[in-house]
């Protein structure tokens, strides 16, 4: 049931990103994708610093950051492979 609630939010969190980042041109099931690995990622990112989500609004905040993040690293590898 755990993962179920980590896809659930981490697709909300793909969406909102997705959002955040205007241009990011991975489209929806794309950054719905990417939430979800985001979700993992800033739980992990969050976890290395010693902070930690309680709730659904924590967990969706983490999953967003973690998705953000993901996005702009996806964005310069992008942009690198271009030049």
């Amino acid at each position: 049931m755990e993962m179920l609630w980590v896809v659930l939010i981490g697709v909300c969190a793909g969406w909102l990103a997705g959002l955040i980042m205007k241009g990011s041109g991975f489209g929806l099931i794309g950054n719905l994708i990417v939430g979800v690995i985001g979700a993992m990622l800033g739980s992990f990112a969050f976890r290395l610093v010693g902070l930690a989500a309680y709730g659904l609004l924590g967990r969706l905040i983490v999953a967003t950051v973690g998705a953000v993040i993901l996005l702009v690293l996806l964005r310069f590898v992008r942009q690198g492979s271009k030049s």
